[in-house]
């Protein structure tokens, strides 16, 4: 790891979606695993990311400062999906699913403004206050430090002694965690069940007393975060547990820093922000966000045309194997992700039908982020690596496709021509063995007692 906490080597294809530029084994001669690419260009965001109401804040706060309009645009999506609270649901099968949002802006110290990226949804939170202060959620910036610290916040009652404390009937958190480091180091506090408590408000689930003698709950909470860490400080300090337990693909990751040096930025006029303020207020009118005591009272649906973009993404992109099981593991939950925010865009166009737009803008912020996930946790040469084994996984079963059966030797000798190392072959076997579904399954066939060597392995389509 460098200085900055990112993978050795981490800042370089052309863009941060594509692969690194390098040689095909079969196009050439052999892969020289010492020319591959060591640097790469850091995570840029589609401008399709910032659609609606969440663009116009993104670029409202951005302009004139040094703000990164992207954290803005993530920060936003965190606050208003809390806002909007659990009285819309989109089901998907058994799923009944709320728009709520964990956020996490990666960015080196110094550079990724991340308290700046807070600023501006503060000040709108502030003028939506002033218009309407039963419609804003509640807000917890003091930091988390246990599981019943954060049900406290949100606690059924319970009793004190003789005295009977009131429960807190809205359930709308949003915690805003400029330090999540804080939330890491609690998690590695011997008991300490910070962040399991965290997974089951990501979904929804309510949140009882961990032993017989603390009465302390919370039903249905509706909890939304924002976080804002270094790179270095997120790779040393969340363990591998926590990488892939299902804590860390909760979060909508997106690498920003600052977008331009300006010595003296400006504010954003009083008068916009008192404008979006009253579109934001729209919204929640909209979805009924004071009715804290009505849960799933308004379904959305996606139309024809958006369940058949979305079922093509979830057959295809949002479950592709990404060549390394950390990074796989930590975007788990993309598909789950990209719907709770095309429910937010659809929300912000004040209609509960998703639309394809809806899904083409959600999508980009998980190209984004899984742009942003590989950038911190794997360095450019891993990446390359990861590329090289999934080119060569592709060729195999475009080979298997056409014979569809071959021995070991024959797709070195026809498929590769004999220029691909071993090591490598074998890696591009393993990730179509191991892709999930397998893409390709293989056969022992054993030789006959009297005849020496060891057994043939035939390779197969699944």
């Amino acid at each position: 790891m460098n200085n900055d906490g990112m993978a050795a080597d981490s800042p370089a294809p052309e863009s941060s979606t594509s692969a690194p530029t390098r040689q095909s084994a079969v196009d050439g001669e052999p892969i020289n695993e010492t020319q591959m690419a060591t640097h790469r260009n850091s995570p840029h965001a589609d401008p399709a990311c910032l659609y609606g109401l969440v663009g116009d804040v993104a670029r409202a706060g951005s302009e004139g400062t040094e703000t990164n309009a992207y954290a803005i645009a993530a920060n936003f999506m965190a606050y208003l999906s809390c806002a909007i609270g659990r009285g819309v649901y989109l089901p998907i099968g058994n799923t009944w699913h709320h728009a709520r949002m964990f956020c996490l802006h990666i960015g080196r110290s110094g550079r990724g403004r991340k308290g700046d990226a807070l600023s501006l949804v503060l000040r709108m939170d502030q003028a939506l206050r002033e218009q309407n202060d039963f419609l804003p959620p509640q807000i917890h910036r003091g930091g988390l430090s246990s599981r019943e610290g954060l049900v406290a916040l949100m606690h059924d009652g319970y009793r004190q002694g003789r005295q009977e404390i009131p429960a807190i009937e809205d359930k709308r958190l949003w915690v805003v965690e400029t330090e999540f480091s804080n939330v890491l180091h609690q998690g590695r506090r011997e008991g300490n069940t910070l962040s399991a408590a965290l997974r089951d408000c990501w979904d929804g689930v309510c949140l009882k007393p961990a032993t017989k003698s603390n009465r302390l709950y919370a039903s249905h909470p509706h909890v939304c975060l924002s976080g804002a860490i270094s790179p270095s400080e997120l790779t040393g300090m969340m363990t591998t547990r926590e990488l892939t337990n299902g804590f860390a693909n909760r979060f909508l990751m997106i690498w920003a820093e600052r977008s331009q040096v300006l010595p003296f930025p400006k504010a954003t006029p009083q008068s916009t922000v008192d404008a979006i303020a009253r579109r934001i207020l729209d919204v929640l009118e909209f979805v009924g966000a004071d009715r804290h005591d009505q849960r799933d009272h308004l379904r959305m649906d996606l139309s024809a045309q958006a369940q058949w973009r979305y079922a093509q993404l979830y057959r295809g992109e949002l479950n592709e194997d990404l060549g390394s099981e950390l990074i796989s593991s930590m975007l788990e939950r993309r598909a789950p992700m990209l719907l709770r925010m095309a429910m937010l865009f659809a929300l912000s166009d004040l209609q509960l039908r998703v639309d394809v737009h809806h899904i083409d803008a959600a999508m980009a912020w998980m190209r984004y982020s899984t742009a942003s996930v590989r950038y911190v946790f794997v360095s450019a040469y891993e990446e390359a690596k990861m590329a090289q084994t999934i080119d060569l996984a592709n060729r195999v079963l475009a080979f298997l496709q056409e014979r569809g059966k071959a021995t070991r030797s024959e797709i070195s000798a026809e498929c590769f021509r004999g220029r691909v190392p071993k090591a490598q072959m074998d890696a591009s076997l393993d990730h179509l063995l191991a892709a999930t579904p397998p893409k390709i399954c293989v056969q022992w066939l054993q030789r006959p007692l009297d005849a020496p060597g060891t057994p043939t392995r035939i390779y197969r389509l699944a």
